[in-house]
């Protein structure tokens, strides 16, 4: 079943993991993908990418600054999934940011990852310490490098994370492609209600990366009583939550079973009085780095 972007939440009742939104250049990409922040490489990272395609994910996502790739990529091939079969995304690191460097860098990571294509690139963050003070300039020659990969197969669609407004708008001037995605922090602490609106105007998809706040959700009592009355455990509330606002989540661990637990979301609608509740849950716990305040 393929969702489409909607402002009705009916228009898209999910069924299972390969249930796909529509990107705005016609790429489909499904509803939930596997994260890989904070997974250490090696065979912790393996055996992880392993154990989400075996639990059905066929959305696996990554960085260069995770560090991982090569292990990502070592899980992706000894699975028993299809290469073409599996939505892999990387993203560029901050200091690579430029048109020769990003060449560079998406060929190194396409390398790692023992692929000739990935499926999503992302620019990682708008606006590094490094090229602060030119930061627009230099993402305009990212992206046109971007532009070329995306026009020549390397990868199928384009897209960034962590953009605020100022920076999508900003990049949008020169950009003959608009982004597909914009992967942010996005959580019931932090719902980032204006980039969520400007993605809307762009029809760019909200990918929401540290959906369960880094663990730190588990905690909260309110999302505890939630998990109790819809028989649920508080990660999957969560995630059904970030479906229902037609973010595309992105949960991440290293145990096989809570990465199964995890994909358990399509035999529940959580209530719109509940996700009212829940949408009222903002600073519970930490709230998105500010791109434009980061050391890095």
């Amino acid at each position: 079943m393929t969702v489409r972007a909607s402002t009705n939440l009916e228009a898209y009742r999910m069924q299972s993991l390969t249930d796909t939104y529509t990107l705005n250049n016609g790429v489909e990409i499904p509803v939930v993908g596997f994260g890989t922040w904070q997974t250490p490489d090696g065979d912790v990272a393996y055996q992880s990418v392993k154990s989400a395609l075996d639990a059905g994910y066929r959305h696996i996502d990554t960085a260069a600054a995770y560090g991982n790739e090569e292990s990502v990529g070592r899980g992706i091939k000894d699975s028993s999934v299809d290469r073409h079969d599996i939505f892999l995304t990387t993203k560029l690191w901050n200091d690579d940011h430029g048109y020769e460097s990003t060449k560079q860098a998406l060929d190194v990571s396409l390398q790692k990852l023992e692929t000739d294509y990935v499926d999503l690139y992302l620019i990682h963050w708008p606006n590094p310490i490094k090229f602060r003070d030119d930061w627009e300039d230099i993402n305009a020659e990212t992206w046109r490098a971007m532009e070329e990969a995306y026009r020549d197969g390397k990868v199928r669609a384009i897209g960034v994370s962590n953009f605020r407004p100022s920076h999508l708008t900003t990049l949008m001037k020169t950009a003959t492609i608009t982004p597909a995605v914009n992967q942010n922090y996005l959580n019931p602490s932090d719902m980032q209600p204006e980039v969520t609106r400007v993605n809307a105007q762009y029809n760019i998809l909200n990918e929401a990366y540290s959906p369960l706040g880094t663990g730190e959700l588990l905690q909260v009592k309110a999302l505890q009583d939630m998990a109790t009355k819809y028989q649920h455990s508080v990660p999957q509330v969560i995630l059904r939550w970030s479906l229902q606002h037609h973010f595309l989540p992105l949960p991440k661990s290293t145990h096989a079973d809570r990465i199964k637990d995890n994909t358990n979301l399509f035999d529940f609608k959580i209530s719109d009085e509940d996700m009212q509740t829940i949408d009222g849950l903002h600073g519970t716990t930490r709230l998105a780095t500010d791109p434009d305040e980061t050391n890095f």
